[in-house]
């Protein structure tokens, strides 16, 4: 392992961009550094993830290292020590946020709601057969669509009252063959 007056050169030089001292740094520092994020994560691969970016950040930060103060390795040390604790926590507010989710209700019908629907839909299929081919068009494009009774009025070439009774008694039908 480095002398602190190497590893204090080594983070001095990666202060001014060089990545020959920052390969050397990595080669002297990361195994205790690794070992720092393993024994925190208690996961290898999140561990190896965790020590990557440490050293992304000792890359960006190295200017920011006094030296002369703290030892290298303690401020290496503290910038694994921290980054591996907060990703920890990131990861347990995301597993918090799952259970949390788990107890949330689904909003959706469920199975057997569906199989009604279904039937439903079906029946009121059958119900529209026995409509004339205008009346039951009629009918889906003014409750399935939304059309307005003037847009339908319109596209049949009919008066809009004659539309409205067209509907009513279509209407009608459809309740008295459903109710069958």
């Amino acid at each position: 392992m480095a002398t602190r007056s190497e590893i204090e050169t080594l983070i001095a030089e990666v202060a001014l961009r060089d990545r020959s001292a920052f390969s050397l740094l990595y080669a002297h520092t990361s195994a205790k550094l690794f070992g720092v994020c393993l024994r925190i994560l208690k996961d290898r691969a999140a561990a190896e993830d965790a020590l990557q970016e440490v050293f992304i950040k000792v890359w960006h930060n190295a200017d920011r290292f006094a030296a002369g103060g703290y030892s290298p390795m303690t401020w290496l040390i503290t910038i694994a020590r921290n980054h591996a604790i907060d990703r920890l926590r990131a990861g347990q507010a995301a597993m918090a946020g799952m259970d949390e989710a788990a107890q949330i209700q689904d909003a959706g019908p469920g199975p057997e709601d569906m199989a009604i629907a279904a039937s439903d839909r079906t029946a009121i299929d059958t119900c529209l057969q026995e409509l004339e081919v205008e009346r039951a068009a009629a009918v889906r494009s003014a409750y399935l669509d939304g059309d307005s009774y003037r847009d339908l009025a319109w596209r049949h070439g009919v008066p809009v009252n004659t539309m409205r009774t067209w509907l009513r008694r279509s209407l009608l039908k459809l309740r008295e063959c459903l109710t069958r």
